[in-house]
């Protein structure tokens, strides 16, 4: 029912910055959050940043003061701002959007690759 595609992951130098996208599409009226979770291998999936529907935002430890999280309603887009990377940023990246059919429901994109090396 919803849809999530990503891009704007590739390889940065560490200091570097990124853009990740991540366009909705489908039964997007009952999407309320959305964000960016993170896994790199052989570790867990982990919260990176999330925003709601109103626009509060919520980030790990790890990135704070480095990584901005934000939407555009109009677009159905969330997009992560990613500064001064490091080497441990190096993961695959998963927009995830949560909706809402008389329960909560989970939708993940099929993850980008980012790699910060130098």
């Amino acid at each position: 029912q919803v849809q999530l595609v990503e891009s704007g992951g590739g390889l940065v130098q560490p200091g570097g910055s990124l853009r990740l996208s991540c366009a909705a599409s489908g039964s997007i009226f009952c999407i309320y959050n959305m964000g960016w979770y993170r896994q790199a291998p052989g570790q867990q999936r982990e919260l990176v940043a999330t925003v709601t529907a109103r626009g509060r935002t919520n980030y790990a430890d790890s990135v704070k003061g480095r990584f901005t999280i934000s939407r555009d309603n109009a677009k159905n887009t969330v997009y992560l701002q990613m500064n001064s990377l490091k080497s441990e940023d190096t993961a695959v990246y998963y927009c995830n959007a949560r909706a809402y059919y008389d329960t909560d429901y989970d939708y993940w994109g099929q993850g980008t690759q980012v790699t910060v090396s130098s």
